[in-house]
């Protein structure tokens, strides 16, 4: 919104795209540190947490559906970054702003300034979801879960349950 916002606000519909590309651009090293960053400490917990994901019910679940949601928002910030390098190319077409095309953007590009303002949706709702699972971990990180949790699986297997 700062970004795609203060490029629409440009008197020249030919500089939007321009700004608007170099905003991310200079945002891209922060994104790719802050994702670095939580993929080593994704690991690390999963590392710390191994004997609980494998014996405790409902954390392995947990456990894959973050690990999916993490990869889809991955996909889709890559996908929002080749998108950005397309838009790259198209500087000094006129737009409205970084993620909206006006009546004279070429079709190529409105297509991609379409998918990216939907990407730019996504990647937050993917988060969140992370944000989510992460409560649950935590919940199931209590004491009082995870005696129960643990002893679910062989109840199970042994008819108990």
């Amino acid at each position: 919104m700062g970004i795609n916002g203060a490029a629409a606000d440009l008197g020249d519909a030919r500089q939007r795209l321009h700004v608007a590309n170099a905003g991310w651009a200079r945002w891209t090293p922060v994104n790719l540190a802050a994702i670095g960053v939580h993929l080593v400490g994704a690991i690390g917990l999963l590392l710390a947490n191994k004997g609980r994901v494998a014996t405790q019910r409902g954390v392995g679940a947990s456990t894959v559906a973050k690990t999916a949601l993490t990869a889809a928002a991955l996909g889709v910030t890559a996908y929002s970054r080749a998108l950005g390098k397309k838009l790259e190319q198209a500087d000094g077409v006129p737009v409205e702003g970084g993620t909206d095309p006006a009546a004279d953007t070429p079709p190529e590009v409105a297509k991609a300034q379409q998918q990216l303002k939907v990407c730019q949706w996504v990647i937050p709702a993917l988060t969140a979801g992370i944000g989510v699972l992460n409560a649950v971990h935590g919940e199931q990180q209590r004491p009082g879960q995870q005696l129960p949790g643990i002893l679910a699986k062989p109840a199970q297997l042994l008819g108990a349950a």
